[in-house]
């Protein structure tokens, strides 16, 4: 077991299934002690944090939604007292909502927007007293960021373009402290979001390795923006795509 982790805590936002999950098992896996944040999914974050435990690791589950700034603040402040710490914020948390201009839901466009960009902006805000020198910052966005590619995913390219400018924007206020700021760009994952085999089938032919992604190929992208081994990058937005973006 690799422990290049040992001794860090890590908090990953959205963390109760899908690629979130992978890459709370990942992170353990590595040796940090792992907090993760949840919403409906409760019977899958207890089990998570079960598995985590009975082989030996540090896991604990935070109902938060990310769309409640509050939730989100209490969520970090729980990671700190209860795992003594702070060292790796993953910001993973987010939804799709489909949806052409003309009929898309005001409310809609403001819960996306309060997921998947709030959050992460209010996540790092209140993660920063607690981080040090060499902690890791790293918010899951998506290569709709630099190709919709589908009709109906203006608003949800939108937020992921959103993440990836103000990972640049945050890598340069915070690199002076040396905390790394990155976005990983996950493209067509066998998670949630693409849950049927029309929409696989459909989306295969665009991949140049001819497949979807695993969720555990993604964690493996955190990991390593998560360990020493990846020191001097930040302000990166690093696609993990089989080939969808070539």
């Amino acid at each position: 077991m690799s422990r290049q982790l040992a001794g860090k805590v890590a908090l990953v936002t959205g963390g109760s299934r899908g690629i979130g999950a992978a890459i709370v098992n990942r992170l353990a896996h590595d040796g940090a002690a792992v907090a993760f944040t949840y919403v409906a999914s409760a019977e899958k974050a207890k089990s998570l944090a079960s598995g985590i435990q009975s082989r030996g690791a540090k896991a604990l589950a935070i109902e938060a939604d990310s769309a409640e700034p509050d939730a989100v603040r209490k969520a970090i402040a729980q990671t700190v007292s209860e795992l003594g710490r702070l060292d790796i914020l993953v910001n993973n948390a987010g939804i799709l909502i489909r949806g052409s201009v003309d009929e898309f839901d005001l409310a809609d466009f403001d819960r996306m927007l309060a997921v998947n960009v709030r959050a992460v902006f209010v996540a790092v805000q209140a993660a920063l007293p607690h981080l040090e020198p060499g902690s890791r910052i790293i918010t899951t966005g998506s290569v709709v960021a630099d190709r919709s590619g589908f009709p109906g995913a203006s608003v949800y390219s939108m937020t992921k373009g959103a993440v990836a400018s103000m990972t640049r924007g945050l890598s340069r206020d915070l690199g002076p402290r040396g905390i790394t700021v990155n976005a990983i760009q996950p493209g067509p994952t066998e998670t949630d979001m693409i849950d049927d085999e029309t929409t696989r089938a459909m989306v295969r032919p665009l991949i140049a390795l001819g497949r979807t992604g695993k969720d555990i190929e993604v964690a493996s992208l955190v990991a390593y923006l998560a360990g020493p081994e990846s020191s001097f990058v930040t302000g990166a937005a690093l696609t993990i795509d089989g080939g969808y973006l070539a």
